[in-house]
């Protein structure tokens, strides 16, 4: 069950822990973890990839598509502010977990049709910085090395999964998706995320509005909700966020502001999509009406860039 792997990464992550550790956990269930420290201005971080190779995945010489699982965040922890795990660390704890339960699958013969890529990032000592209407957690390196690490080009799409607390605009507690992101573009919300998402949550879908701006980098001084849609600038292919709600604004550096039920619902919505899509049964966006979105009014991968200075 993936509750039971979510409690484990919790209890993991709650303490100072680095990459190597939590990799040393994910080694002993049969995964390989590539560990990559990356120091930056304010501090250094650990990067965590593992594939979980499919039935017809492509490192196997497969034909299935690949999905990619990213665990968002600026650290798990934002000592010596705080100590234990702080609620930005829900991403990292959700990511840990799907490659927990995956790897359990795949040990007792149940391999999905598909690759996972999964990838996230191991600080326990981050920074904060303000934030409206509550502090951010920061990160240690820049959002650009973030994506440069974390989205591989390998990933035919991309379910980034984050805290979104900090803010008075979700105000249900539970998990949100969003619309897809591509090139730029915002294009519907998914049909099949829609019936997916009644399926694991047992509740009518509930989704985080998007501004164009909560698209374009970071570092370009426009607002942003957080780095949810980060990775889609970093990726011409399909992004969709998973975001960890609650009905008041939390500050990510809180600590105690972890829900284990929350974190379990975004952790499963990944799997079951990497089921789906790794089989051929999971749509993302209309590529039809994409194409002639394109046709009519052009390429909008500009946002995807800083723009003008």
């Amino acid at each position: 069950m993936t509750m039971t792997k979510v409690l484990e990464a919790i209890e993991l992550l709650d303490a100072p822990v680095r990459g190597e550790q939590v990799a040393g956990l994910l080694r002993e269930r049969g995964l390989e973890v590539e560990v990559s420290p990356i120091e930056g201005d304010r501090g250094l971080t650990d990067f965590l990839q593992m594939t979980i190779e499919g039935t017809n995945g492509k490192t196997r010489g497969g034909s299935s598509p690949t999905t990619g699982i990213i665990g968002r965040l600026g650290g798990i922890g934002a000592r010596p502010e705080a100590i234990g795990l702080v609620s930005d660390g829900d991403g990292a704890v959700a990511a840990i977990a799907a490659a927990l339960s995956l790897a359990g699958s795949a040990a007792r013969g149940d391999r999905l049709p598909g690759d996972v890529i999964v990838s996230t990032h191991i600080c326990p000592e981050a920074p904060t910085e303000p934030h409206d209407p509550v502090p951010f957690m920061g990160t240690p390196v820049s959002m650009e090395i973030m994506n440069e690490r974390e989205v591989s080009a390998d990933m035919d799409v991309v379910l980034s999964i984050d805290t979104t607390k900090g803010n008075r605009v979700l105000n249900w507690k539970g998990l949100a998706i969003t619309s897809t992101v591509i090139q730029g573009w915002v294009l519907p919300v998914a049909p099949d995320l829609v019936e997916l998402y009644e399926h694991v949550c047992g509740i009518p879908a509930r989704v985080l509005p998007l501004s164009t701006y909560d698209i374009t980098p970071y570092g370009n001084d426009l607002y942003h909700i957080n780095s949810i849609l980060q990775p889609a600038v970093a990726t011409d292919r399909p992004v969709v966020g998973l975001a960890i709600t609650a009905e008041t604004a939390v500050p990510g550096s809180a600590t105690g502001a972890s829900h284990p039920a929350d974190i379990a619902l975004a952790a499963t919505f990944a799997i079951e999509a990497a089921k789906r899509f790794g089989a051929g049964r999971l749509s993302f966006y209309d590529e039809e009406e994409f194409a002639e979105a394109t046709r009519r009014y052009g390429e909008m991968n500009r946002l995807q860039t800083m723009g003008d200075d």
